[in-house]
């Protein structure tokens, strides 16, 4: 495999698809690169002569992950979630209004234009819209080679020559060097985007929507292009993104945002395999799948009651019991924080789906719940179960055969999972929701 990867590296550099000026990124593989703790983003709302503050746009409130270099970080919501805000603020584009942010150990939470200035090389941005993330006065040669003046760096061979060979990386012509943005599709300019960033080999990019504006047949070259450069100069990615699909194929681990909270955050596998959160359940109901077999099969999507809530007056407690098919009053009044369930997956839920209830004494569904149960296919919530009591299987095999010293505390956890199976013997139809089996004995009865 070693040989096959130097092979790749060597015709790589052969056909000129790696930076000349590349610097080697010495940060060993697997260390934080990136921490942000209690990030949060609010956008005032003036009013009046005086312009008096009258309230806020909670865009982003109280983020808290960590980015590993080498590794890939997928951003999925819906549109309006704070994602693109999330990735302005970690580049130090807008100015956050608490948290902290850190790279490479160094809080740059509120450092200034100066103070950002060297650290510029090593975190890129690469823009959602094309369209107005280039200047339409100059030409391509002045936007790609840009950073290079700004960051005062002579490529070897000079600038013009390391733009000509940065277009043909991201497949295009060279000599549209001395064209205008305006001569330009959506997807080439987008490409114009990625070599802008990629100019100074930084450590981390982050690419809010980097493939949305091209065509499906290019999608895959482009997201194949920015694996090789990763893989080949240790680069670090924040994917932003809509398409599942694309985030599947990209990221090593997803971040699932909602109204400006993380409420799950997972590796790709147990992500797409178990979703845990009930928001992140009816994302992964909504993924097209590609199979001619099922062309005449009826669809199980989960249909989510109402629209996103507004951010300038966001819902207490948990943020999706609006529109939760499981919220109970917990849900209501107490904002469940972003736990670890199982390894490498956190989730922030009471009632976590394929996985015991957080709060097994909250029973009782709300009105609103009730209501969005209805939407819910009964087949979806019966799979539910069955992957629960696999997970619990799962779980409890995993304490059985942990270290002596770790085995405790696991089969604490393990046990109760077991112990939820006596719901369904209870009178009420309430409260049979340990597995999400009281959601289809519910619908049931309606």
């Amino acid at each position: 495999m070693s040989d096959e990867k130097a092979q790749k590296a060597q015709n790589a550099e052969t056909t000129g698809t790696i930076p000349a000026q590349s610097r080697g990124h010495d940060r060993p593989h697997g260390e934080v690169l990136l921490k942000v703790t209690g990030l949060q983003k609010h956008f005032p709302i003036r009013k009046g002569l005086l312009k008096r503050q009258v309230g806020a746009v909670h865009a982003v409130d109280g983020l808290d992950f960590e980015v590993r270099s080498g590794e890939t970080l997928g951003v999925v919501g819906e549109s309006g979630c704070g994602k693109s805000t999330m990735g302005r603020l970690i580049t130090r584009l807008l100015e956050p209004t608490g948290g902290t942010v850190e790279f490479e150990g160094k809080d740059i939470t509120h450092l200034g234009v100066s103070g950002m200035r060297p650290l510029r090389r090593d975190v890129q941005m690469i823009f959602q819209d094309p369209y107005s993330s280039l200047n339409p006065r100059h030409t391509i040669g002045t936007i790609v080679g840009a950073p290079f003046k700004l960051q005062g760096v002579q490529p070897e061979g000079g600038v013009k020559k390391e733009v000509q060979r940065l277009l043909s990386v991201v497949g295009l012509n060279p000599e549209h060097y001395n064209r205008y943005p305006h001569e330009f599709s959506g997807g080439q300019r987008q490409r114009i985007g990625i070599a802008r960033a990629l100019a100074l080999n930084p450590k981390l990019v982050v690419a809010d929507e980097p493939v949305s504006a091209l065509d499906v047949s290019i999608q895959a070259q482009v997201v194949n292009l920015l694996d090789d450069l990763q893989e080949e100069l240790g680069l670090t990615y924040v994917i932003i993104a809509h398409d599942l699909s694309v985030v599947r194929h990209v990221s090593d681990r997803i971040a699932v945002m909602y109204l400006g909270k993380i409420v799950e955050l997972a590796d790709r596998d147990s992500l797409y395999k178990a979703p845990m959160h009930p928001y992140t359940k009816a994302l992964m109901s909504a993924v097209p799948i590609p199979d001619p077999k099922r062309r005449g099969a009826k669809s199980e999507r989960i249909l989510l009651k109402g629209d996103v809530p507004s951010p300038i007056s966001p819902p207490s407690g948990c943020r999706f019991h609006t529109r939760c098919w499981k919220a109970t009053e917990i849900c209501k009044t107490v904002e469940p924080p972003l736990a670890e369930l199982k390894p490498g997956q956190q989730v922030a839920c009471h009632h976590p789906e394929n996985f015991e209830d957080q709060a097994p004494q909250e029973t009782v569904l709300l009105s609103a719940a009730k209501e969005a149960a209805e939407l819910v296919p009964e087949a979806v919530l019966e799979e539910s179960a069955e992957t629960s009591a696999a997970v619990a299987a799962e779980v409890a095999e995993s304490a059985e055969t942990a270290e002596p010293a770790e085995v405790a505390e696991p089969a604490e956890v393990a046990e109760p999972a077991e112990v939820a199976e006596p719901a369904e013997t209870a009178e009420p139809a309430e409260v049979a929701k340990a597995d999400g089996a009281g959601e289809t004995q519910e619908s049931t009865d309606k």
